[in-house]
């Protein structure tokens, strides 16, 4: 998460050596504020945690969820059965 905090701060950005510090395309030596890099840390954390539960919950609604809903359709289970499924997985896997 931090790569990708500094990449976004610092687009001229090339390279990071976590022990070395990071270099620009020219190989000169980037300044980093740590103090920036740590709020973008912040603000980017929700945003991946969200792209996570969505992977999450699109694989629970493919492997359980939707073979329900067939089911409902054949008439071997009910739309609140699956209905409540769904509420299950949101459940499971809330977005921040």
């Amino acid at each position: 998460m931090r790569h990708e905090a500094i990449y976004k701060l610092y687009p001229n950005v090339v390279t990071i050596d976590d022990g070395e510090g990071s270099y620009d395309a020219q190989g000169n030596k980037i300044e980093i504020d740590e103090a920036l890099v740590q709020q973008e840390i912040q603000r980017l954390e929700p945003i991946r945690n969200n792209e996570i539960i969505e992977i999450k919950r699109k694989n629970a609604y493919i492997s359980e969820a939707d073979p329900l809903f067939f089911k409902t359709q054949r008439g071997e289970a009910t739309l609140e059965e699956w209905q409540l499924k769904i509420l299950e997985i949101k459940t499971r896997y809330p977005k921040t």
